[in-house]
């Protein structure tokens, strides 16, 4: 069992999916590679940072918004094999979304096109590293990673296996960022919710 008293990220190798659904609510948990990482909900600035962005892309990208084709979402558990992965935002394009069968499922276990991790200090290597090894491994094709202590966004595109870094932007730039370049995005809005 994994210790979840504490307001601290813990690890367990070996972890199960039965370990993951016995963690409590308000905890985050999440199994990359065999590691288990069970985490508290995360600090007010991340939260922050993933809500504006949701705010912003949603309107245009999301199915319905003024460009469309896409399907986002905000801390879906997502199983790719054996991985159960939480990004803070995934996107599909509609036509590679699971079916509408699948919406009353727990979990996705189709892998995004796109994620956008917003990293904290005790997950941020493993976002870096094991996170990002298994999305390129199961074909998500762009990575964001959105830092709200450095106020930075780092935007990534999968070649092959490996990725590769398109750009790093702060503070308050206005960007255009792949994939949802045609969208100027106000990067202050990110730190300023």
């Amino acid at each position: 069992m994994v210790e979840t008293g504490k307001r601290e990220t813990t690890f367990k190798e070996g972890g199960t999916y039965e370990d993951l659904l016995a963690l409590p609510e308000h905890v985050t948990g999440q199994i990359l590679d065999g590691l288990l990482v069970a985490e508290p909900r995360p600090a007010y600035g991340h939260q922050v940072a993933a809500t504006a962005l949701d705010r912003i892309l949603a309107p245009v990208f999301h199915l319905g918004g003024t460009v469309g084709g896409w399907r986002l979402t905000c801390e879906v558990e997502v199983h790719l094999k054996r991985n159960v992965l939480v990004p803070d935002l995934a996107g599909w394009r509609v036509d590679r979304h699971p079916a509408p069968a699948a919406l009353s499922d727990p979990f996705v276990a189709v892998a995004p096109d796109w994620v956008c991790e917003v990293l904290s200090p005790s997950t941020g290597a493993l976002d870096r590293t094991r996170k990002m090894r298994i999305y390129a491994r199961e074909g998500v094709d762009h990575v964001w990673l959105v830092n709200p202590v450095d106020r930075t966004l780092e935007v990534y595109r999968r070649e092959g296996s490996r990725w590769l870094l398109l750009d790093s932007f702060a503070g308050e730039e206005r960007v255009r960022a792949e994939p949802f370049e045609t969208l100027e995005l106000d990067l202050g809005a990110l730190w300023r919710g």
